[in-house]
């Protein structure tokens, strides 16, 4: 036996171990990160700015090429001209082309045209994708190694890929870097960026874009924490020239608010909470955030709605409500002290009694009891009547509302109508 195994392995190593050196050594020569360099600068270098040729010559090479492997040089070398040290520094003994993002003008056409370079290139090689993705997180991260002029181009191009669906919004991320943010430098790219992503495309595409990659509330980590304001944001980004941006940050922070406010309401209520507390807590949160009355007697009717499990039988559902909204009555008065306000509240209320079908024959009994309880005066009831009601339901609750509508115009006769109506 000792014999036998010791014919059988010179044989084994001699065999395999020539094969793996061999192939090795292949391996080496194909996949050699400055061999691949060169053959793509020197194929750039040849076909000089005209960006169709490049597109050409970038969509043979893959054939060529091992794309996959070297993705991280190849975009190295279309944005700036070579293999980037870390830092985002070109090394200097390194061989570098000019055709290029970094050495291309610096305006919103020749991005555009690199930019379908790019589409062209990953449409052809979809394996690109992740690795341009990754780049483009990398090279944001190496801002501050580029001059002002490419970091300009680079948002440019950035905000253009990112309006036709190349980029996705999530590489944003790396504009948060703790060092990007503190030196400014992420703010100042973020304005070239949303212009050109803007100009592509509109702030509505741009807000979908984020909304998907939960950036939507996150723009303003684009400043340092003591200049995290809504204010500050707004000042920049409007002297910028993206008076659109800042409008929306502001609506974000509203909508933001708007749900904090509703949740801490419905978690008083269901508490118990005094009035009193609630009414000041509301009022503070109205000043902080700029909230309008008429957005706040919204979330409050909402969350009065949403505090009690409604009856399903339509003959009780009624007398349900009106107990528990008499309750809740003062709560609303204080917050209808404008007739627009007033408007806003029936406008929910018939909302509310039209996409809950239980509620249907419940709306003048709402009405009349609010009207009773002073939380809606005859104004803004008669204005609804007239022509400020939605389209929804509209001739059962016009008919609903007939009688008591006439009463108003007829003003103080009928007090004693109003009484037996109500009950």
């Amino acid at each position: 036996r000792v014999s036998f195994m010791n014919n059988q392995k010179p044989q084994k190593p001699t065999l395999s171990g020539q094969r793996f050196k061999t192939r090795k050594r292949d391996e080496k020569e194909r996949f050699d990160p400055t061999q691949f360099q060169d053959c793509i600068i020197q194929g750039l270098t040849e076909t000089g700015t005209d960006l169709e040729a490049v597109a050409k010559f970038l969509d043979a090479s893959g054939a060529k090429l091992d794309y996959r492997r070297y993705a991280e040089t190849l975009f190295d070398i279309l944005v700036a001209g070579g293999m980037l040290a870390p830092g985002g520094t070109l090394a200097d003994d390194m061989t570098r082309t000019n055709v290029c993002v970094f050495a291309a003008q610096e305006d919103l056409e020749t991005m555009q045209a690199f930019a379908q370079v790019f589409n062209k290139l990953i449409r052809r090689y979809k394996y690109l994708e992740k690795g341009f993705e990754d780049e483009v997180k990398k090279l944001l991260l190496f801002l501050k190694g580029f001059s002002e002029s490419e970091r300009n181009k680079l948002a440019m191009l950035t905000g253009i890929l990112l309006a036709n669906g190349t980029l996705n919004a999530s590489i944003l991320n790396s504009l948060y870097n703790e060092n990007l943010v503190k030196e400014g430098v992420s703010a100042a790219f973020a304005v070239k960026l949303f212009k050109s992503w803007i100009n592509e495309k509109d702030i509505n595409a741009v807000a979908v874009s984020l909304r998907k990659v939960n950036m939507d509330n996150r723009l303003m980590e684009l400043f340092p924490a003591n200049k995290q304001s809504v204010e500050h944001f707004s000042k920049y980004f409007t002297e910028a020239g993206l008076k659109e941006l800042s409008e929306y940050v502001r609506n974000q922070q509203t909508i933001g608010a708007r749900k904090e406010l509703q949740k801490e309401l419905q978690e008083q209520m269901s508490r118990g909470d005094p009035f009193k507390d609630i009414i000041l807590y509301v009022k503070e949160e109205m000043k902080k955030n700029n909230i309008s009355e008429q957005t706040v007697v919204a979330i409050i009717w909402s969350s009065v709605m949403s505090t009690v499990e409604w009856n399903k039988k339509e003959e009780l559902v009624a007398e349900q409500a009106i107990k528990h909204l008499k309750q809740y009555s003062p709560l609303l008065a204080a917050f209808t002290t404008q007739g627009q306000s007033e408007l806003t509240l029936l406008l929910k209320i018939q909302e509310y009694c039209y996409d809950n079908i239980h509620f249907m024959k419940a709306f003048q009994k709402i009405v009349v009891l609010f009207y009773k309880a002073e939380v809606l005066s005859e104004e803004p009831i008669l204005k609804w009547y007239k022509d400020a009601h939605l389209a929804k339901g509209k001739s059962v609750f016009l008919e609903q509302m007939k009688k008591f509508v006439e009463w108003l115009k007829n003003a103080e006769e009928g007090k004693q109508q109003l009484s037996s109506q109500v009950e």
